[in-house]
């Protein structure tokens, strides 16, 4: 479907359709800004989920709220699929996912790291990331002059650099970056 395609109207349910239009939204913005780029209308957005313009503007009154949204969607994830036993190649694997299913709404953050909105995200990330580095230690997989912030400036770079490479370069690209981090991450 196409941003200018207009799914079938739902009937107003009201407040109880809140959550679901929320997780609409979100699902909408993460496809169209996929393939469309950051300057993408709002009224696509609200077109592809099914909802009128104002309930896109009271769950989300700008671009970098719905950017967050998405990237608090996928930190959950992170913790979800990480939480018991992944590493940080596992984590790197994720962001070139995330990095390459998001390229517009990681421009649209470019730039914001202190804006309130994305430092609970960054806390939260950074929590995962001590955890990861932990446990890559503790097996030997790791080096110890690993911090956190390497962790962190590992993450941003392939972020940034996959959001400003043409798609069909990201795979490769990010296959160089993952070998960089590797032999910088070593134990030694």
């Amino acid at each position: 479907m196409t941003a200018s395609e207009t799914p079938p109207r739902r009937p107003n349910r009201g407040p109880a359709a809140a959550a679901g239009n929320r997780r609409a939204l979100i699902a909408a913005a993460r496809e169209i800004f996929a393939a469309e780029g950051p300057a993408v209308p709002f009224t696509a957005i609200a077109k592809r989920a099914g909802v009128g313009q104002g309930t896109l503007y009271r769950h989300f009154p700008d671009r970098v709220s719905l950017a967050v949204a998405v990237f608090e969607e996928n930190v959950v994830a992170l913790e979800d699929e990480l939480r018991d036993d992944g590493t940080i190649a596992d984590l790197l694997d994720r962001i070139v996912e995330q990095a390459t299913a998001s390229t517009a709404l990681v421009q649209l953050l470019l730039g914001r790291e202190t804006d309130p909105r994305t430092v609970e995200l960054a806390s939260r990330f950074e929590g995962l990331v001590a955890t990861l580095i932990e446990r890559d230690r503790a097996a030997g997989r790791i080096g110890a002059h690993v911090e956190p912030a390497d962790v962190a400036i590992a993450v941003s770079m392939l972020a940034h650099e996959l959001a400003a490479t043409p798609e069909p370069d990201r795979e490769p690209a990010a296959h160089r970056a993952r070998r960089l981090f590797d032999v910088a991450f070593a134990p030694r």
